[in-house]
C-alpha cells in the first residue's frame, strides 16, 4: 500500500506512522530545494492574496512577464519567447507543435522528427510517439507517429550516424526536427553521453534546416552541473522544454522557450497561422510566483555551493565503486548518480530487482525510485554532505548484501 505522506521538511519526508525519511530523487526529481522552503512557502503565499489565478489569452500579470524575463536571462542567448503551458509532457508537446506549425506556416511539408533510443519525452501523444516504443506506451503504438530513432552517440557509432541521418537528409526532404535529452536520459535510466557528440549532431541538423529540440524537463535548473545542460554546447537548440525543477516542487508549471524566428512564423495578419494553443491555468499567477521564487534561490551563491559539493562528492564516488563486482557501471552528471546492478536479466525498466532495492533503502530511512536495476539519486539542494554520504554507505551496504 502507499505510505501516506503527512509532513516535508528541508530534504526529509515524515510519514503517518512518524517516520523520518530522506528524500535521495527530490520528489520525482522536483523539489530543487527541499520541501516546503520558507521563502517560496512566503512568497506563494504572498501571491495567494493578491491574485492566484487570471485569464492568459489578451490579458497577462506581472508574475508571468518576470518569470519569462528572468527564465530568457538564463537560457541561451538564442532563445527569445516564452510559452506557458503545466508540466513537461505539455512542454514537449508544445515544442513538437511549434515545430511542424512553422514548416506548415512556411507551405513546407515536413512532419518527420529524429530522436534517440530509449529517450522519454512524456505521455502525450506527441511525447509517446518520439520516445521510444516499450511498456509506458505498448497500448497506443499503432496510433503514434514515425519517428527516425538513433542510438546515443559514442566513440564507436558517431560516424555510422551521421552517416545514416545524411543519407536521409540527402534522399529525403521531410524531416522537421530533432528532439534530445541533453546529455542524460532520465527515464531510460540515468543515461549519460557527452556534449560534443550532440553538438555534432545538432550542426548537421541545422546545415539540412531541421529544427532542434532540448528536452530539458530533468536536466535544467543545476541538475548536471550547469544552470542548464544546453550551456555545455556550442550549438544551440532552437527550442527548450522546461518543468520539473522550475517551481521548486510548489506548483505545476511547464515552459517551451524558442527562438524569434519561429515565433515570428505565427504572427500574421493571416489568422491560420496563429499558434492555437493553450490550458485554463496557462501562466498560473500562483506557480509562476513560485517559479520566481525558486529563481531567486538559483541565484544565490549558495546554491551553487552546494550543487558543487554534491557533483564533487558523486565523482568522487563514482571512483570508489568504478571496478565493482556487483556493478555493470557507474556514472555521474553533476548532481545525478546512478549504479547500474549486476542482476539474473538484463537491465531494463521493468527488471524485478527494482521493489527489493526501494524497499531496502526505505527500511534504512531514505526513499528512492529505482529504474529497474538501475538505483540512482538526484537529491535537494539542501541536502547536507553528512546526509548524502550517510545514503553512499546504505549503497555499499547494499552492494555488499546482494
Amino acid at each position: 500500500m502507499p505510505i501516506q505522506i503527512v509532513k516535508g521538511e528541508g530534504a526529509y519526508f515524515y510519514d503517518a506512522e512518524g517516520n523520518k525519511l530522506l528524500d535521495g530523487i527530490s520528489s520525482w526529481w522536483v523539489n530543487l530545494h527541499g520541501h516546503c522552503h520558507p521563502y517560496i512557502s512566503q512568497k506563494v503565499s504572498e501571491q495567494l492574496h493578491t491574485l492566484e489565478h487570471a485569464i492568459f489569452s489578451a490579458f497577462t500579470h506581472e508574475p508571468a512577464v518576470k518569470l519569462a524575463e528572468r527564465l530568457i536571462g538564463h537560457l541561451p542567448e538564442n532563445q527569445s519567447k516564452i510559452f506557458y503551458s503545466d508540466n513537461g509532457s505539455t512542454a514537449v508537446e508544445v515544442g513538437l507543435k511549434m515545430v511542424l506549425q512553422y514548416w506548415h506556416n512556411q507551405g513546407i511539408s515536413k512532419k518527420k522528427f529524429i530522436a534517440f533510443e530509449n529517450a522519454y519525452h512524456g505521455d502525450t501523444f506527441g511525447g509517446m510517439s518520439v520516445g521510444a516504443r516499450n511498456v509506458f506506451n505498448n497500448a497506443f503504438e499503432n496510433l503514434l507517429f514515425d519517428v527516425i530513432h538513433i542510438p546515443l552517440p559514442d566513440d564507436d557509432n558517431m560516424e555510422q550516424i551521421k552517416e545514416v541521418l545524411q543519407g536521409w537528409f540527402i534522399n529525403h526532404n521531410d524531416i522537421a526536427g530533432f528532439i534530445f535529452e541533453p546529455l542524460v536520459q532520465g527515464a531510460a535510466g540515468m543515461l549519460m553521453y557527452e556534449a560534443k557528440y550532440l553538438d555534432e549532431l545538432i550542426a548537421l541538423c541545422k546545415e539540412n534546416k531541421v529544427l532542434c529540440i532540448a528536452d530539458e524537463v530533468m536536466t535544467g535548473f543545476g541538475r548536471t552541473g550547469e544552470f542548464f545542460a544546453s550551456n555545455y554546447l556550442s550549438n544551440k537548440p532552437d527550442i527548450i522544454c522546461l518543468s520539473k525543477g522550475l517551481t521548486g516542487g510548489y506548483m505545476p508549471l511547464g515552459v517551451t522557450s524558442c527562438a524569434q524566428f519561429i515565433y515570428n512564423s505565427c504572427v500574421s495578419d493571416d489568422k491560420t497561422k496563429t499558434f492555437f494553443h493553450g490550458h485554463s491555468y496557462t501562466a498560473n499567477p500562483t506557480a509562476c510566483s513560485a517559479g520566481l521564487a525558486s529563481l531567486d534561490l538559483m541565484e544565490k551563491e549558495e546554491t551553487w555551493a552546494q550543487i558543487a559539493m554534491i557533483s564533487k562528492l558523486n565523482q568522487k564516488f563514482v571512483i570508489k565503486l568504478k571496478n565493482h563486482p556487483k556493478l555493470k557501471d557507474v556514472r555521474s552528471k553533476g548532481t545525478i548518480l546512478a549504479l547500474e546492478i549486476n542482476t539474473e536479466e538484463h537491465t531494463h525498466y521493468l527488471n524485478n530487482s527494482s521493489e527489493s532495492i526501494a524497499s531496502y533503502f526505505l527500511n534504512k530511512g531514505i526513499i528512492v525510485r529505482p529504474l529497474g536495476n538501475i538505483l540512482y539519486i538526484i537529491p535537494p539542494y539542501c541536502i547536507t554532505e553528512n546526509e548524502i554520504k550517510h545514503v553512499y554507505k546504505v549503497m555499499e551496504q547494499f552492494l555488499e548484501e546482494l
